[in-house]
């Protein structure tokens, strides 16, 4: 019998790939960023094998140096949104009355779309840089993915070793971190890996609009809007960075995906 996991790591295994093209890619990069190669979006050949950019850049240059910048932003929105929200969440299952406080202050912030929000605090504070989109990423996603930690927490919050720890007299923070938290492991890696397909596609659309320009001048979404008027005369210009994100997206997705289904047949 196969085990359990073996479906989910296969899926996997693209967004590994991806994930380790733009973390190692600096290294391998055959030429400097703003070296010029060939004319504008001239086809693949040995100096560019990827044919180049509307600069007359080398793509495959831009594709190794371009992902890290957008992978470390997401990863971390990923990580802040998930950690905030499993202890704003656990807190409001054990606490109803600062759940109802927690659900009445969160209904504003989840009808607010993100990227509206992001443009709107990124045009009115251009300064702020990545720090900023880190910072209204977290604000606009925390609050829905606390709700679904509140109603995983729900259930153990209810059971009898809970109550005992309460009753006898242990704080609301040891409740949360040590008793309710760690029965929520499969919950916590799920929503850490959809915070982060979530991330990359709010970081790749501010790229895409050139906001935040701590981002630098590389990235792959910034690549597909530079280009894209060059498609048809060089189309890995616009291709290859646009798969690297998606690829990235679909395989974390079926990689949930598959493990979630895995979880509930074992369950059952």
């Amino acid at each position: 019998m196969t085990p359990p996991w073996v479906r989910p790591a296969l899926l996997a295994l693209p967004a590994a790939a991806v994930i380790g093209l733009a973390v190692l890619g600096p290294f391998f990069a055959p030429h400097a960023v703003d070296d010029g190669v060939d004319i504008p979006y001239a086809e693949p050949s040995a100096a560019a094998p990827l044919g180049t950019d509307h600069l007359g850049q080398d793509v495959l240059t831009h594709l190794l140096v371009g992902g890290w910048g957008l992978l470390v932003l997401a990863a971390v929105i990923a990580v802040l949104v998930t950690g905030l929200a499993a202890a704003i969440g656990t807190a409001a299952a054990l606490r109803p009355r600062v759940g109802a406080v927690i659900e009445r202050s969160t209904d504003a912030l989840m009808l607010l779309p993100p990227i509206l929000a992001i443009l709107l605090v990124m045009l009115s504070w251009p300064s702020s840089g990545a720090a900023g989109l880190v910072l209204i990423a977290v604000v606009v996603g925390t609050p829905y993915t606390a709700r679904v930690f509140a109603a995983a927490a729900s259930g153990v919050a209810a059971s009898g070793y809970i109550e005992v720890a309460a009753a006898s007299g242990e704080r609301l923070t040891y409740l949360v971190f040590r008793e309710v938290l760690p029965n929520l492991r499969t919950t916590v890696t799920t929503q850490l890996g959809l915070r982060f397909v979530e991330a990359m596609y709010l970081v790749s659309t501010a790229a895409f609009l050139q906001l935040p320009t701590a981002l630098g001048k590389s990235n792959w979404a910034l690549m597909v809007r530079e280009n894209s008027s060059g498609a048809l005369l060089n189309p890995w210009s616009v291709l290859v960075p646009s798969l690297a994100i998606g690829l990235l997206a679909v395989s974390v997705n079926l990689a949930i995906a598959s493990a979630r289904t895995d979880r509930r047949g074992m369950d059952a």
